[in-house]
Order: C-alpha cells, then sequence, then structure tokens
C-alpha cells in the first residue's frame, strides 16, 4: 500500500469491510505511517452515556495512530442495523451526498500518511431516493479498495461490484481477499479466477479468522 485516502467498500454486507480496513490501518502502522479512518455514516448503533456509536467505528479508532474522538471517526451512527436510507428515514434524517461529501472532506484534511474512508454496506447501498454511496465516492474522487468476501457466490459479487465502480469513472486500486467460509469449496480455484478477471491487483488475502469479523 502507499500512502493517501482510499475509499473501503464491499461486495456486499457482512463482508469484513472493518476487519480488513482495521488490517491494513495497522499494516500502515508497522510501516511507519500515520494512520487515520473515517466512516461517515454507520447503521447499527447501540446508546451508550457518550451518545449513539457503532461497534465498527469504535474498532476503526482504536486501530488509528491520530488519536480522535468517536464523532470524529463516525458523526452519523443511526440506530438501526439496516439499509442506512431506511435507518434514517425511521429518524427522521434526510442523508445526502451533500453533506456527508462535506464531512469526508473535512476528515481528508487531517495531516496523517495514510487514510481510509469506509462505507456502509456495498458499493450501491443507497443514501436517499436518488443518490447512493456511489455518488459519494464519486464526489470524493478516491481510488477504492475492494472487499471481497470469499464464499459461495463470491465471484459474481466481485464481478459486478468491481465493473460498477469502473462504469462509475473510479479508479480500483485493488481487491482482497477475506476468507468467511474456512471449508469453502474450491476455495484457491476461487482466487485465481477472481486473480485473472478482475483489472486490478489483489492487494491481500486475509485467511479466516473464527467469530465475527463485522461489516
Amino acid at each position: 500500500m502507499h500512502t493517501g485516502t482510499y475509499f473501503v467498500t464491499g461486495t456486499d454486507t457482512g463482508v469484513g469491510k472493518t476487519h480488513v480496513a482495521c488490517t491494513l490501518l495497522k499494516s500502515a502502522q508497522q510501516a511507519g505511517y500515520s494512520t487515520a479512518a473515517f466512516k461517515p455514516l454507520a447503521a447499527g448503533g447501540e446508546a451508550t452515556p457518550s451518545g449513539m456509536q457503532n461497534e465498527d467505528a469504535l474498532r476503526l479508532q482504536q486501530a488509528c495512530t491520530l488519536s480522535l474522538s468517536y464523532e470524529e471517526i463516525n458523526p452519523l451512527c443511526l440506530q438501526q442495523a439496516i439499509a442506512p436510507h431506511l435507518a434514517a428515514q425511521l429518524e427522521g434524517i434526510t442523508l445526502s451526498v451533500k453533506e456527508l461529501g462535506r464531512l469526508c472532506l473535512e476528515a481528508t484534511a487531517r495531516d496523517v500518511d495514510f487514510m481510509l474512508i469506509e462505507g456502509a454496506g456495498g458499493w450501491k447501498v443507497p443514501l436517499n431516493e436518488s443518490e447512493t454511496m456511489a455518488d459519494l465516492v464519486r464526489v470524493l474522487n478516491i481510488p477504492v479498495i475492494l472487499v471481497v468476501g470469499m464464499r459461495l457466490g463470491c465471484i459474481n459479487h466481485a464481478l459486478l461490484s468491481a465493473a460498477a465502480i469502473k462504469e462509475d469513472g473510479l479508479k480500483l486500486y485493488g481487491w482482497i481477499a477475506n476468507q468467511l467460509d474456512p471449508a469453502m469449496p474450491a476455495y484457491r480455484e476461487n482466487i485465481t479466477t477472481l486473480e485473472h478477471m478482475i483489472d486490478a491487483p489483489m492487494l491481500a488475502e486475509i485467511g479466516w479468522e473464527h467469530g465475527p469479523q463485522s461489516a
């Protein structure tokens, strides 16, 4: 990985975006880089004395070398763990690319070597009736890292996501294979197929770890 700012998306929800992001942040730290992360929008929070907080955002906070408050990591935390635009509707909030983009630009102004902005869900998750997470990344115009959750069906999900990222005019910097199923049939053959068919390098392969990986 090079220094700079990258957007982390996934082939679906629950493919381990946060787990992968934390792994990348720790690797960058070991290489001597200062690191920060930002999750502008999280759906699925728990009430705390400090307000609504999301488990994935807390993990990102702990993985950064930069000392950041929870709000500096995740300014908008919705309570329900459902599609963000639906969770926002339940709270009377209207999401917009303009506002989320403003928050992201403030975050990227921080003096840091390596920064990750983590999305919510997959590439085309709606923010409102007309805008998606992809529209936010188009405004930011930063390279994208695609987390591929290695399980049955991942080839289709990965190829569609990679194609959509490029069709939206963004640079797919690379993809990361995150093994979700330790007993996945033809695991290695799936990796080989993706390496052949995705027009971007595989940046890393992360083996299966017991327990939930989140995001």
